[in-house]
């Protein structure tokens, strides 16, 4: 079974679908869309037959710290966004023409590509458990971890790490939005860079419920495991352009994609500029499925500021009106 199609997109396209990633994950998460919706719960029954373990018993229950695992919170996110959009499209409210692009943050880019038609659920979903499980295991290999840098600019993030890297590893990770940069890398090497923050401009760091350095040197071995799942999996044609972390451009090229998944465990996610260029080309309305609306969140440091929009749960379903909405007369 694979998630519906997408029409080819038209001059009336105005709205892009962004997928969130690690970090999202809440229990309780994607549970009473599924009760509200079948084609919610179909999603989640596709994933235990994928897995041989039902994501739900672990999103019912008490314990955060096995939802947090690398290699459950990965294909439980990504069940989660689709099953959230399984939903909105069996209530008639996603209008796919007005469609003009899909990204995901990290993990979420295989959340965008299944949605664009580029990957089958079942082959994201073991994808992402493989991911989950490499990225866990080159975590438990290394001390290593990321901080998320308060009012930092990128050259300011670049010029901390150079300064602070030692014999470690430091590299700047995540360019998420103005002001808003994440660094990663060896124990010793963020310790330096919390010592060095005020000389370099930045007001604080907050260290992320991450397992390790994700989107540095530190997951090379992740990559080289993942790129051996790639080979292996079919990968077609999107039918509408995802814009990809690695170079922040969008594509519709399956060799590209194939490339650019296996590059950016190792490489810095690009979400600002992929933001950037959106709006650049005219998108104004963007879309975040569940678990939550951190990218939509994200979206208010811009100017203006674009109509974000989400369905984290139940009750925003039934809130929710056609998306995306009609452009005003004369734009």
């Amino acid at each position: 079974m694979g998630l519906a199609g997408f029409p080819v997109v038209g001059p009336a396209a105005t709205g892009a679908l962004l997928f969130p990633g690690q970090g999202a994950q809440q229990l309780g998460m994607g549970l009473d869309l599924c009760e509200a919706e079948p084609a919610a719960r179909q999603v989640f029954e596709v994933a235990a037959q994928v897995l041989g373990f039902d994501l739900r018993d672990i999103l019912a229950g008490q314990d955060a710290a096995a939802l947090d695992r690398t290699d459950v919170c990965q294909p439980a996110i990504l069940a989660t966004s689709l099953a959230a959009l399984r939903a909105v499209a069996a209530r008639g409210l996603l209008r796919e023409e007005r469609i003009g692009a899909c990204a995901g943050l990290s993990l979420g880019e295989y959340s965008a590509l299944t949605w664009a038609g580029a990957l089958q659920l079942e082959d994201a979903l073991r994808l992402v458990r493989t991911r989950g499980q490499a990225m866990q295991r080159a975590s438990e290999e290394r001390q290593s971890g990321m901080l998320s840098l308060v009012g930092a600019t990128q050259e300011a993030a670049a010029a901390l790490c150079q300064a602070a890297r030692g014999d470690g590893v430091l590299v700047v990770a995540n360019l998420l939005a103005p002001g808003q940069v994440a660094i990663a890398g060896t124990q010793d090497a963020l310790a330096r860079a919390q010592a060095l923050l005020g000389s370099h401009g930045i007001r604080k760091a907050v260290p992320l419920p991450v397992a390790g350095a994700f989107h540095s040197p530190c997951m090379q071995s992740a990559s080289d495991a993942l790129a051996r799942a790639l080979e292996g999996t079919s990968i077609r044609q999107p039918r509408v352009p995802v814009v990809m972390n690695v170079s922040a451009q969008p594509t519709t090229d399956p060799g590209l994609i194939r490339d650019q998944l296996r590059r950016q465990i190792t490489s810095p996610v690009l979400w600002q500029q992929s933001m950037e260029g959106l709006l650049a080309r005219g998108i104004r309305q963007f879309f975040e499925p569940a678990p939550q609306r951190q990218l939509g969140n994200m979206l208010r440091r811009y100017e203006p500021a674009p109509l974000a929009t989400g369905c984290a749960k139940a009750s925003d379903l039934d809130a929710l009106t056609p998306w995306p909405q009609d452009p005003p007369p004369g734009s």
